[in-house]
């Protein structure tokens, strides 16, 4: 699962995927949630990135109700192909959402306490992502998004047993690719990051 992560390299995102400056402020976040309206990155039908802003939780462009976009925050790898949520947007609405951690939490005797896992460069890196464009009854247009996950790494393991899909800076081009819609190569992309590159630390300020 993933339920907060963080993105304070605000200032990095254009250079880090080549893509422009957007037309809103980039605003640091070390407690990015549910429902906030964050930046993500897609690729139109010419093959051209944009950085936008999306908001976290994806509605379904079929459904009638939008307070479904809460419980879609997350989807998993191993059914993201063939549920009716997210099989359209896993053929042709890929994205990538910019993170530079993400957080967990474990219960401490009485207290749960909250961890952030990063890279061990401090990196900026990839959630593989779905995004889906919802209209309500006034044909007003709403751009949702969720982040796919996958089993834990050995670092996550002790946290929680699931994790967000961290994906290859090699491999980002290749999920953003609309053209791509091979389901068996696509899931072959969305393992657990291995963790000899990543480390984890208590989150005092959460």
């Amino acid at each position: 699962m993933c339920g907060r992560y963080s993105i304070q390299q605000v200032e990095q995102l254009p250079a880090r995927y080549g893509v422009d400056q957007p037309t809103l402020p980039l605003d640091s976040n070390n407690n990015a949630r549910p429902t906030q309206t964050l930046p993500i990155v897609a690729q139109d039908t010419t093959g051209v990135k944009h950085l936008e802003f999306m908001r976290w939780g994806l509605i379904p462009s079929w459904s009638k109700d939008m307070a479904i976009g809460s419980r879609l925050i997350n989807a998993r790898a191993e059914t993201v192909a063939e549920k009716p949520s997210f099989r359209s947007s896993f053929k042709k609405m890929r994205c990538l959402i910019p993170a530079d951690g993400f957080y967990e939490w474990r219960e401490e005797g009485s207290k749960k306490r909250p961890y952030c896992f990063t890279l061990k460069d401090k990196a900026i890196f990839s959630f593989a992502g779905l995004y889906s464009v919802w209209s309500d009854i006034e044909g007003n247009q709403l751009k949702t998004y969720t982040i796919i996950t996958t089993t834990s790494n050995d670092l996550l393991q002790t946290y929680h047993n699931r994790m967000p899909v961290i994906l290859l800076r090699e491999l980002e081009e290749v999920w953003l690719n609309a053209a791509d819609n091979d389901p068996s190569g696509l899931l072959t992309l969305l393992t657990p990051y291995d963790s000899k590159y990543m480390e984890v630390m208590q989150a005092h300020w959460l």
